[in-house]
């Protein structure tokens, strides 16, 4: 099943926009949103269970239906978030040999808000050993006048097998994004797996340069951890037959692991190639 079916390493870079991991956040703006929504799965020796979900302001979670062990959440926006000034957190957890697979209804769409302090999305994503985590959100929106700082800390037991999939679209039909800065903390058994950090957007410079996006307005990417991966392999560029865009299928040095990053024209687009690149990562 590609990762894209069910609901829908470079170092740190000097110089980025981005607090350091464990840094002080400011308290935001008094009229935004603080908000901390929880998923914790266990085993139980025959299926995954679900002891703790809890629903917090724009994160309504619902447990869907799916055969097998495994658990599957949707996560539902019951307002708009992320405005400017909101402090919003989803903590998921998958215990020792559960199976766990997050996903979202829709996109999540980064808007101004009562200020233009930037808003906070953190993903903090644990799995114990032998234990199987998926997020694979829909596409976050950058609209114009927004500014999100998104931040991804995953730890990983040695065992632990991972898919992480991040869709980014900079602005909306006819419009210029907003500000987004990104970064993903990756541990594998407490060594350091990948820290990357991503700014888009004004005032930031050279991100719509040739080197970077050029004219391509939806960027992703796609991360494998499995220790049955072969990551034997150079790095593959992806994308023949797919109409503009491309993508490059890479080893990461840390671990049994494979990044995929992507840039095109289109969210559809970039699907399509991040699908590619995630069949391709798991093809033996």
């Amino acid at each position: 099943m590609s990762p894209s079916s069910a609901l829908p390493s470079p170092r740190a870079t000097p110089g980025l926009d981005v607090p350091p991991a464990g840094a002080q956040e400011p308290a935001g703006h008094p009229d935004g949103v603080r908000a901390t929504a929880r998923i914790r799965a266990a085993h139980n020796g025959r299926v995954t269970t679900l002891p703790q979900l809890r629903s917090d302001g724009p994160f309504h979670l619902r447990r869907l239906r799916t055969g097998g062990s495994a658990a599957t959440v949707g996560i539902i926006g019951a307002m708009s978030a992320p405005l400017g000034g909101d402090r919003l957190t989803l903590d998921i957890t998958a215990e020792d040999r559960a199976e766990l697979e997050v996903t979202t209804a829709a996109a999540t769409l980064a808007l101004r808000g009562p200020t233009t302090e930037a808003a906070t999305y953190d993903v903090r994503l644990t799995a114990g050993e032998h234990a199987r985590l998926r997020w694979l959100p829909q596409p976050l929106i950058s609209a114009a006048g927004s500014n999100l700082r998104q931040t991804y800390t995953v730890e990983l037991a040695a065992t632990a097998r991972f898919v992480l999939r991040e869709e980014q679209l900079l602005g909306r039909a006819g419009e210029e994004p907003g500000r987004l800065v990104s970064r993903i903390l990756v541990h594998r058994a407490g060594r350091p797996l990948l820290d990357q950090h991503t700014v888009y957007g004004v005032p930031g410079s050279g991100w719509d340069g040739p080197a970077v996006l050029n004219t391509h307005r939806a960027v992703g990417q796609i991360l494998v951890v499995d220790p049955r991966l072969d990551v034997r392999r150079d790095p593959v560029l992806l994308g023949e037959g797919i109409e503009d865009g491309c993508a490059v299928l890479a080893p990461l040095a840390g671990g049994p692991a494979l990044l995929a990053t992507a840039v095109a024209p289109t969210t559809s687009t970039l699907r399509e190639l991040l699908d590619e690149a995630y069949a391709h990562a798991l093809a033996r």
